[in-house]
């Protein structure tokens, strides 16, 4: 893995963002965001499981001044995702957000967004500028690659801001195209100092979308880029939650809940080792302690996985043993591995 990138720092509510603060994980809330209460609801939810920072959508006047009641129900930073209209921008800083999302595709003119710039610039709030493949100035030269255009794109309203000097920017790149992505973000790394946002967006369903967030996240990551990130499924937005800490913590950038190490299970598998991961990981959900348990099914890597881990489980024919931080403490019977585990994850 390449060291991480070197970036100017930000913050981001009480969340400091990039330089070589840890890599934050976000999301984005599902609800109307003109219903406060649901949204303050989802967002209790999302903070329960991790989430760092959060995303609001904000189609109309209506949604930006619900923000001033999100904001007071809420503990983590709130984010104003911005399109069009600059008076939402402004509406929404009045309503006391953490951040602003806007899309230099589609809120372009200069002179409105000078007057959200020196709102936030009062007010001492980071504007993110969200490039997103779908939604490219269309007078951006033709011949360029669409990396290249999503980098331009990025770089005309950082130029905007600058002049306007305001330097507490974040930029985020982001395409469905894994390839496309990877290189936009690598195109920008070397030439602005702002921390990156990284994710692919629209990548669809959980079964789809974590495959291809996971190779293009993690491709970056590897790079070294990336301050923020977040996982944009179709599915509810505790999914995205959780699959950001799993990218992060595969790549030993961040340790955050527990960690399940499982065998896939074949032919010398003599217990239902897929039906106790399953059991396991839906009681796990709940808990965010970090923590490696190890369930395996056979003799051949059981043992050894199984010292390994904080807690793990090593399954044979009827009976299993059970090991603790690298100790062998017991021999339990098939039918009581579940509870036995419980009852040692608990103990810690």
């Amino acid at each position: 893995m390449k060291n991480r990138r070197i970036s100017k720092t930000i913050q981001v509510g009480d969340v400091t963002v990039g330089g070589d603060a840890p890599i934050t994980v976000q999301s984005m809330t599902k609800t109307d965001t003109r219903d406060a209460q649901a949204t303050i609801t989802q967002i209790k939810e999302l903070e329960a499981c991790g989430c760092e920072i959060i995303r609001c959508a904000v189609p109309d006047m209506e949604a930006a001044q619900a923000l001033k009641t999100i904001k007071e129900g809420i503990q983590i930073p709130l984010i104003a995702d911005i399109h069009f209209d600059y008076r939402l921008a402004l509406e929404a800083l009045k309503s006391g957000v953490d951040g602003l999302r806007l899309n230099p595709g589609n809120i372009s003119e200069p002179e409105k967004i000078k007057l959200v710039v020196k709102e936030a610039k009062t007010r001492q709030i980071p504007i993110r500028i969200g490039v997103n493949f779908g939604s490219l100035p269309e007078d951006i030269d033709p011949a360029l690659s669409i990396a290249e255009k999503m980098v331009e794109a990025a770089l005309r309203h950082i130029r905007i801001l600058e002049y306007l000097d305001f330097d507490l920017i974040k930029v985020s790149l982001k395409a469905f195209d894994v390839p496309t992505t990877v290189e936009a973000y690598r195109r920008i790394a070397g030439i602005i100092p702002y921390p990156l946002h990284i994710g692919i967006t629209e990548s669809g369903t959980p079964r789809r979308g974590l495959v291809r967030s996971a190779v293009g996240i993690g491709i970056l990551l590897n790079e070294g880029l990336g301050d923020t990130i977040r996982v944009s499924l179709t599915s509810p937005p505790g999914d995205e939650v959780y699959a950001g800490y799993e990218i992060l913590k595969s790549l030993n950038l961040r340790q955050f809940g527990t960690t399940i190490v499982s065998c896939p299970t074949c032919g010398r598998t003599q217990a239902d080792v897929a039906g106790l991961v399953k059991e396991v990981d839906d009681y796990l959900a709940g808990i965010n302690k970090t923590l490696k348990i190890a369930i395996m099914g056979c003799v051949v890597n059981g043992p050894g996985e199984a010292k390994d881990a904080d807690i793990g489980v090593a399954c044979g024919q009827g009976k299993a043993i059970l090991f603790k931080k690298g100790q062998q403490i017991r021999v339990v019977n098939e039918e009581n591995i579940l509870s036995e585990l419980k009852k040692e994850i608990e103990r810690m």
